[in-house]
């Protein structure tokens, strides 16, 4: 088959059209002097042409080029998902939206022992924990844990599917902390002799060894310092935070092969906030709307500077509610992203049809 036709002024490439609700994807080959460079020259010119809010020129293959213009803006339009109760068929990565070419985005979960989900109230984190669980939890694979620190009631659908549970206690809090590093320690010890590899994603999670995801929400809650003016019950207080940072540190220092995640969100990532030897050990970070170019910083790197029509400072309009940006492994730069809402009666749903799922991961231990 021939993919150029021949015009008396030179040569055409043949273009492979498909439409969806957003925009246009056109494929074609290269020719001679018009190449990447110069597809990606033209793009604001198409984008003006063609009437879209972006257009993107990208090289899947040498000799192929693939255009993607939008008309309709996916970071600016609603975007719903419905569970329908089915496990992911792959458990080293999970969908969390769509990016500004409405192409899926996801979070990598092999390998990585630390999140950290920051962004002002009331901008998609929540929302975006829930959307997770809801994926992750059909699998068998998978089991949860959530510390709470608003300690409200955004949890409580979830109730079916976690294996722990705690609100904004403090105590309570440390106490499920030093049993989530019990269990730390006791599968490091007993990985190799059950599962026969040193790291649990080289045979990937199971219904025996399950990815243990660990969620502290408004994760300052725990680990912040208050003046104690010699005063002995506070003085107790910041001894059991400072507990919980070293215990937390060893989570996201140390979980990544035996198959523990643990998920921090917070509303800056500040050092006040998040102790910079948890922060600065989370292999991904995911920012919604931030207010300063301090908070933007702490929570996605100085890099963000380099990239400021990503920032998540300019992501403060009420139209971009639930929309974040994070680094994609990849992708150059930081990629911005929607992340779908689902509804809260969904989540119920989706908890309580796999409760049948939970399990304890401690206990799952002890039989084996």
């Amino acid at each position: 088959r021939r993919h150029l036709q021949r015009g008396c002024r030179g040569l055409y490439p043949r273009l492979r059209i498909r439409s969806d609700r957003y925009g246009v994807t056109v494929r074609t080959r290269t020719l001679p002097g018009l190449g990447l460079d110069e597809w990606q020259r033209a793009a604001r010119h198409l984008a003006d042409a063609w009437g879209c809010v972006r257009v993107a020129v990208t090289r899947p293959a040498p000799g192929r080029i693939q255009v993607r213009a939008v008309r309709v803006d996916p970071l600016t339009e609603g975007l719903t998902w419905v569970p329908d109760g089915s496990a992911p068929a792959d458990l080293r990565r999970v969908e969390l939206g769509v990016d500004e070419y409405a192409a899926p985005v996801y979070l990598r979960l092999d390998g990585v022992s630390g999140v950290g989900i920051y962004g002002l109230p009331g901008y998609g984190k929540t929302s975006l924990i829930l959307g997770l669980v809801s994926r992750l939890a059909p699998s068998p694979a998978v089991q949860f844990a959530v510390i709470d620190g608003k300690g409200g009631g955004d949890y409580e659908d979830l109730a079916p599917r976690l294996f722990a549970f705690t609100g904004d206690d403090l105590e309570a809090a440390n106490a499920m902390l030093q049993r989530l590093v019990e269990l730390r320690e006791r599968r490091a010890a007993v990985i190799r002799r059950v599962l026969g590899v040193r790291n649990v994603w080289q045979v990937g999670p199971s219904a025996v060894w399950p990815l243990v995801v660990v969620i502290l929400d408004e994760a300052h809650t725990f680990f912040a310092q208050v003046k104690d003016g010699g005063d002995k019950d506070l003085r107790r207080r910041n001894a059991v935070a400072a507990q919980n940072v070293i215990l937390v540190e060893d989570l996201v220092k140390k979980g990544r092969s035996v198959g523990i995640l643990t998920v921090l969100t917070t509303q800056k990532g500040t050092a006040d906030a998040i102790p910079t030897s948890i922060r600065d050990v989370c292999a991904a970070s995911i920012s919604f709307a931030a207010r300063t170019d301090e908070a933007a910083v702490a929570a996605l790197g100085a890099d963000i500077r380099q990239y400021p029509e990503a920032s998540p400072v300019a992501l403060q309009d009420p139209a971009y509610i639930g929309v974040a940006s994070m680094v994609v492994a990849g992708r150059p730069g930081f990629t911005r992203f929607r992340c779908p809402l689902v509804e809260d009666a969904d989540v119920a749903r989706i908890c309580e049809e796999t409760a049948g799922l939970t399990a304890d991961p401690l206990m799952l231990l002890e039989e084996q």
